[in-house]
């Protein structure tokens, strides 16, 4: 009876927690980017900052100068006459576009390796 007791006694009885497993320092640094999202907001972080830059280029090189004209225009007062500068927001367009496609690649080569 004492044997029978003790069966039913290791059948109700929860088993005791399994000690954490050892994770290596890489694997504790993807746990991590997993956990926290980080890849996704450094890349909106990043695409964020370029495509800030893109617009007020943008502004810089058409919508300035149009509205300088237009002030001039209707008389009122207003700053020297801006030039248009498409040059200088194509530069700015390149530039958002390498970056965002070097972002993709990045993001890509995470994937791969689990991160996301």
């Amino acid at each position: 009876m004492l044997e029978e007791l003790k069966r039913i006694r290791e059948a109700v009885e929860p088993a005791p927690p399994k000690p954490p497993e050892k994770k290596n320092l890489w694997q504790e640094f993807k746990d991590f980017l997993k956990e926290y999202k980080v890849m996704g907001l450094a890349v909106a972080f990043i695409m964020a900052l370029y495509l800030g830059r893109l617009v007020s280029q943008l502004v810089a090189s058409f919508i300035t100068p149009i509205l300088s004209i237009i002030f001039i225009s209707v008389g009122w007062e207003a700053p020297p006459i801006a030039p248009f500068t498409p040059t200088l927001f194509i530069q700015e367009l390149i530039t958002f576009i390498i970056v965002a496609f070097v972002i993709f690649i990045l993001v890509k080569i995470t994937a791969r390796l689990g991160i996301e």
